[in-house]
């Protein structure tokens, strides 16, 4: 049964179609239904290390290395598939290490509906496990309850619902239990039903469970959610990279071996396998996994000192690449807590008291208050008045009512009796002669403050005779008006800095809020994310345009209020058409938003289904960590590259250069354990490009792979450096095998390293920032090493080099 049905429906109507009464069911056909509907729980998807350790071996460069190790162990070269192997193991580890580590940690946050609830069953109360609930249970509900299930309300006293959670609404909606006029298509519009995972506010009711499990509200959100999957940007593309590697090597290598088999007489079979294998692994960047992965576990340690829990690594790359960042409002922009505003009234204090004499709370001190506006108006009122509510005992009251839309109680002293109401501002002034004078002023300032966003309360009060016996509504008339407070939900104070810098990033932000257009608008506007308060487009406004009008919404606006889930999942749908989206947010209603976007991230206090959603989790309520994050994010970008870049373009070159020579000499240019280790010493200071410093014109606008623009660099730097090893070639060409083979490989390393230097930034290399330590230091000791190897027994024996003269070293 959906909840828009049964809006419309009447109390009677709602337990005919359920099958049930007031007085509940019977154990025994709670027993039946509980098996024909299943366990009232949604279940949420669990990684297990079994998961976080097999996706370590997603990327298409981990299933190149293991296919170039086999190939190495089947033709015999144990050191170089060993090799291989030790990298593979090395990026596994650092990887599952970082990762698991967040899946623990995220274990750890997670929060629980309510494990208990008050049920009628055979004809009394019992308290019983939320699992074991089905439709047709009635249940008893009071202020601090989590609601169980989907509920249509029977009977309601004052009660007040915080839907946040689901309709990103910060101020708690009223509940009636009278059927309504026309059906709720949203469920801000479902006044007499409440949803799963909602909090009772204040008041009390009783109501009839509808819907249970997957079948709630709740339960569709998570079941969009777990359909839908998310392929990483940075993963993505790297795919691509390595798909461009794998094909310009192939047909290379086809080049050579049918060249070979044509020029060369006699040529050697086995040999020509064993060549190609390693210039084929020569090609690959092993080391790419282990950059990676030791770069984005270096840039989430980074977060973490920030209270930030990365649960995916390669989001921290595609923080970097986003372009826009959507964000819920309620909790994420602002505080989701009301706070006085201002009081409109010539003796704002006394107003004050006045609207705390009003509150459900009075004269209940252990009992705690739930109500959004009873908080900030207890939060507002100075010390001294707070202690002067302590004289006065509520003697009768008719609680709110959303047809009356005002809550009226008496309260006296020893001394005084007064009669307090306080509730929506027309109906205030209706029952005060004495403001007629002054309505059309206050209506003003109530619409006003209302374009800004403020909700607000009226008071108005009556002195009454101590001994009078009179009920409420005998005396609920001329009454004097007191004044107005409006509230507010507060911007965090680190929002504005966050807008301002994801501008200065290049990041669109914009906000996809259940909450009002007004509400939403001026919180865009004072945030200065929008020049206009009224320029906001709501879900169902945008759900009507034509395909190609939403395209153009999604860019010309930056609010979107009144959004279900759905449309929130839509929304980026469209953008992610032209742009990486980001989307920030924390409710139960942001979870299907948060599995769709390229990176998902919620604040502390998110509900679990929007944590299970998201990539990255937010501890520390600031916005100002995602900025931070993005900057993370891009500096990994920045550090992959130059590593992707250097490292393919020195490969190409020295595949082209040796590929090429090998036609023209009868014996190999480069021995395959010798182009081997050629890229394991050019791979080892390339490592601590991971933690290279990085100019800052590298991270000032979002970053996206470009396999066109990047296969154009490789090649062309490649083909420099085809030049520098076809001199080296040139030079040694007649001198005897040993001599041209170790003078190729001390040359090609030696460029390699400055070539590093060269690559790492796009500025020229003296007016870049300075390289990091750890990268100066591992290229002097790869410098040193190459120099010394060829001296070496172990150099000469195992890889055949020969000892360079003076001249050799020094040309």
């Amino acid at each position: 049964m959906t909840f828009s049905g049964i809006t419309t429906q009447s109390t009677d109507a709602v337990f005919q179609s359920l099958r049930t009464s007031e007085r509940g069911l019977s154990s025994a056909t709670a027993q039946q239904l509980l098996k024909q509907y299943g366990l009232n729980q949604v279940r949420s998807q669990e990684h297990t290390w079994r998961d976080v350790l097999a996706r370590q071996f997603t990327s298409p460069f981990v299933y190149l290395l293991f296919a170039a190790s086999l190939l190495a162990f089947l033709l015999g070269e144990r050191l170089d598939g060993s090799m291989i192997l030790l990298f593979i193991t090395i990026n596994t580890l650092l990887g599952f290490s970082q990762e698991y580590h967040s899946e623990r940690t995220m274990k750890l946050l997670k929060r629980y509906l309510s494990s208990k609830a008050r049920v009628v069953r055979d004809k009394k109360i019992q308290m019983v496990d939320t699992t074991t609930l089905v439709p047709g249970d009635i249940i008893m509900i009071e202020p601090g309850d989590i609601l169980p299930a989907d509920v249509r309300f029977v009977e309601t006293t004052g009660l007040v619902v915080d839907e946040s959670v689901l309709t990103g609404e910060s101020v708690a909606a009223e509940k009636t239990n009278s059927p309504l006029h026309t059906e709720a298509k949203d469920m801000y519009e479902a006044k007499n039903v409440g949803f799963s995972g909602t909090t009772v506010s204040s008041g009390k009711g009783t109501a009839v469970i509808f819907a249970t499990g997957k079948n709630t509200a709740y339960g569709e959100i998570v079941k969009l959610s777990a359909e839908t999957s998310r392929e990483s940007v940075f993963e993505k593309e790297i795919a691509r990279v390595s798909k461009f590697t794998l094909i310009s090597v192939f047909f290379t290598l086809l080049i050579v071996v049918i060249a070979s088999l044509v020029i060369k007489v006699q040529p050697s079979l086995v040999e020509l396998a064993i060549f190609s294998v390693a210039l084929a692994v020569g090609v690959i960047p092993e080391a790419l996994p282990v950059v990676m992965t030791f770069s984005l576990s270096l840039g989430a340690l980074h977060l973490a000192k920030n209270h930030i829990v990365v649960k995916r690594l390669s989001s921290i790359e595609d923080l970097g690449s986003i372009e826009v960042l959507c964000s819920d409002k309620t909790g994420t922009l602002t505080e989701n807590k009301l706070t006085v505003h201002e009081v409109y009234s010539e003796y704002p204090e006394e107003t004050l008291l006045y609207a705390n004499l009003a509150l459900s709370s009075l004269n209940k001190e252990e009992q705690k208050t739930f109500d959004a506006f009873e908080i900030a108006l207890l939060q507002a009122l100075p010390r001294e008045k707070k202690e002067l509510i302590k004289e006065y005992r509520r003697v009768a009251d008719i609680p709110f009512d959303p047809i009356r839309k005002r809550v009226s109680r008496i309260v006296r002293t020893d001394h005084s009796k007064i009669l307090v109401v306080q509730g929506a501002t027309e109906e205030i002034l209706r029952l005060c002669p004495d403001s007629l004078k002054r309505k059309k002023e206050v209506a003003s300032w109530v619409a006003t403050k209302g374009r800004e966003g403020c909700r607000t309360l009226a008071v108005a009060i009556r002195n009454l005779p101590v001994n009078e016996r009179k009920e409420i509504k005998e005396v609920e008339k001329d009454l004097s008006f007191m004044g107005v407070v409006s509230f507010t939900d507060p911007i965090k104070p680190t929002t504005f800095d966050a807008v301002k810098q994801a501008r200065e990033l290049g990041i669109q932000v914009k906000i996809l809020t259940g909450d009002s257009k007004e509400v939403s608008g001026s919180v865009a506007h004072e945030i200065q994310l929008i020049d206009d308060p009224s320029r906001v487009m709501t879900g169902e406004e945008f759900e009507k345009l034509a395909a190609e009008k939403q395209r153009q919404a999604v860019s010309a606006y930056h609010v979107f209020a009144r959004v279900t889930p759905q449309q929130k999942y839509h929304i980026i749908q469209v953008l992610q058409e032209k742009f990486e989206v980001g989307f920030l947010g924390e409710g139960i209603n942001d979870a299907p938003a948060l599995k769709i976007a390229n990176v998902a991230l919620v604040v502390s206090g998110a509900s679990d289904v929007a944590k299970e959603a998201a990539d990255i989790v937010l501890l520390k309520k600031s916005l100002k960590v995602i900025v931070d994050g993005i900057r993370e994010g891009r500096q990994v970008f920045a550090n992959t590259t130059k590593y992707i870049t250097a490292s393919l373009s020195a490969n190409f070159g020295n595949f082209f250069a040796i590929a090429g020579a090998s036609l023209f000499i009868p014996y190999l240019p480069m021995l395959p354990l010798q182009i081997l280790l050629v890229n394991l010493l050019s791979d080892f200071p390339m490592i601590a490009v991971a933690i290279d410093t990085v100019d800052k014109g590298s991270i000032t606008y979002p970053k996206r792979y470009n396999l066109k623009e990047f296969a154009v660099i490789v090649l062309l730097l490649g083909a420099v450096s085809t030049i520098f090893d076809t001199i080296f070639f040139g030079v040694f060409y007649h001198a005897s095998p040993a001599t041209l083979q170790t003078s190729w490989f001390i040359g090609s390393i030696l460029t390699e390293l400055v070539f590093i230097f060269s690559v790492r930034t796009r500025l020229f290399f003296l007016k870049a920032t300075r390289p990091s330590g750890v990268l100066l230091f591992l290229a002097i000791v790869a410098f040193i090493g190459t120099i010394y190897i060829p001296f070496t027994s172990i150099g000469q024996r195992v890889f055949q080099f020969e000892a360079p003269s003076q001249s050799t070293l020094l040309l």
